[in-house]
C-alpha cells in the first residue's frame, strides 16, 4: 500500500513538473511569436509605396492583434497599412486607429518648409540619408508634431529650434525620441 501511494505522489509530481515545464515551454514560444510578429509588422510598414516623411505610423502588438495609429497624409496609407498588417501569419486581428489628416495646401506648403528647414541644417543632414526618413513631420492645420528617433538630446533640440523657425505654424510638439546608447 505504501509503495503504491508513493508510486501515485511519484506520478502526480511528474505530471505537475511536465505540465509547468510544458506551460513555460507556450510562455516562451508566445514571447518568440509576438517578437517575430513585431518585427514583421515594423518591416511591412516600413515597405509601403506611399509611407514618407510626412506619416507616422506606430503599432502595439497584443498577442494576435495588432493596435495601428497615427497621422497619414493620404486615405490609401491607412488602407494599406491594414491590409499589410492583416497577412501577417499569427495576426488575427487589426484595430485601425490611424488618422487620415485632412488636405489643406497651406499644411502641404509649411511641411515643404519644415522638412527643408530641419533636413537641410548642417547638423541634421545626417537624418536626411536613406529612404526612411527617421524625423517625421506631421503636420494638421497649422500644428506640428515631430516624431521619430535621433542620436542625441543636441540633435532633439536643434530639430525643435528649426521647426519652430519655420514661419506659418500654430505650435511644435516635439515627440523625438533620444536613442539609447548602449
Amino acid at each position: 500500500m505504501r509503495v503504491k501511494s508513493l508510486f501515485c505522489l511519484a506520478t502526480l509530481l511528474a505530471l505537475f513538473c511536465l505540465s509547468a515545464a510544458a506551460q513555460d515551454n507556450q510562455q516562451g514560444q508566445t514571447a518568440k511569436s509576438q517578437e517575430r510578429i513585431i518585427r514583421e509588422v515594423r518591416h511591412e510598414l516600413l515597405m509601403l509605396p506611399y509611407f514618407g516623411v510626412f506619416d507616422y505610423i506606430a503599432f502595439k502588438v497584443d498577442e494576435s492583434t495588432v493596435t495601428l495609429v497615427g497621422q497619414v497624409v493620404r486615405p490609401v496609407l491607412k488602407s494599406d497599412a491594414e491590409n499589410a498588417v492583416k497577412r501577417i501569419e499569427g495576426v488575427e486581428r487589426v484595430n485601425n486607429q490611424i488618422e487620415v489628416l485632412p488636405p489643406s495646401s497651406m499644411d502641404d506648403q509649411l511641411r515643404l518648409r519644415l522638412f527643408h528647414a530641419i533636413y537641410g541644417d548642417p547638423g541634421l543632414e545626417k537624418y536626411s540619408l536613406g529612404v526612411q526618413k527617421p524625423i517625421r513631420i506631421v503636420v494638421k492645420n497649422g500644428h506640428v508634431t515631430l516624431e521619430g528617433v535621433v542620436d542625441s538630446q543636441g540633435d532633439k533640440d536643434l530639430a525643435n529650434i528649426r521647426a519652430k523657425g519655420v514661419p506659418g505654424s500654430f505650435s511644435v510638439d516635439n515627440n523625438l525620441q533620444v536613442a539609447s546608447s548602449k
